[in-house]
């Protein structure tokens, strides 16, 4: 009795234990792969994408399904909120494929990841103040508009990138005044005459120019550089005249 009952013991582990190790994608080809991956990426399963995207290039790593599951899988993690990942495997399809037709949308993909990064669901109620986040971000996302823009002017993603330039250069400019007006809080007078040359120099035209102009009048006055002063009273006066 005892010999039937490990007899059928056997039997059990033997049917039930080969069954885990059933990879359901063993046969799948190529095609299907990516038509799978490309399913799970529209239904919005992300993980199920990029698992399906890094397992069709592991197994097919040639041919034009691997190449474009490359920079399918980055849109992915990028949607999945995995930023660094993302910027990862932008930055490896552009290695690998420098003058692909779709470099350009990596370019303007990885502008986009910087750009969001750190977004949380509340970013959908509440628009966020970039100004007050990482510096290094936003600099970030505007350089890879920049290069996008600069190398592939005629894209079809360039007016975009152009338009999110000019809205980082202006979170930029705040950025840079905030962190003078800290530095007046301080009265680290030295420290908001640089910083507030700095944004005159690179942010003409951004929306903190009237106050950072003000903020520097104040600095040259309590540094006693008063032709200094006078030269950015003139500046005030004219652009921006009492009343107007």
């Amino acid at each position: 009795m005892r010999l039937l009952i490990l007899f059928l013991v056997a039997i059990a582990v033997m049917a039930c234990g080969p069954s885990k190790d059933i990879d359901p994608t063993a046969d799948w080809t190529v095609e299907r792969f990516y038509d799978e991956a490309r399913r799970e990426l529209a239904k919005e399963n992300y993980l199920t994408a990029i698992e399906y995207y890094e397992t069709l290039e592991s197994r097919f790593p040639f041919g034009k399904y691997a190449t474009q599951a490359q920079i399918d899988v980055a849109y992915a993690y990028y949607k999945f909120d995995e930023p660094d990942s993302a910027i990862t495997a932008i930055d490896r399809f552009i290695k690998l494929h420098p003058r692909h037709e779709s470099v350009d949308y990596a370019y303007y993909l990885k502008g986009l990841v910087n750009f969001e990064r750190g977004g949380t669901v509340l970013d959908i109620i509440v628009e966020r103040d970039l100004s007050a986040f990482d510096r290094n971000l936003l600099l970030n996302a505007y350089n890879d508009f920049k290069l996008l823009v600069q190398r592939f002017p005629d894209s079809k993603y360039a007016a975009d990138g152009r338009k999110r330039m000019i809205f980082l250069r202006d979170e930029l400019a705040r950025s840079d005044f905030r962190i003078a007006s800290y530095y007046a809080s301080r009265e680290a007078w030295v420290a908001v005459a640089s910083r507030t040359r700095d944004i005159l120099h690179n942010y003409q035209g951004s929306s903190v120019i009237e106050n950072t102009l003000q903020l520097q009048l104040r600095a040259y006055r309590q540094l006693g550089l008063d032709e200094l002063a006078r030269d950015t009273e003139r500046i005030i006066d004219l652009n921006y005249p009492k009343g107007s």
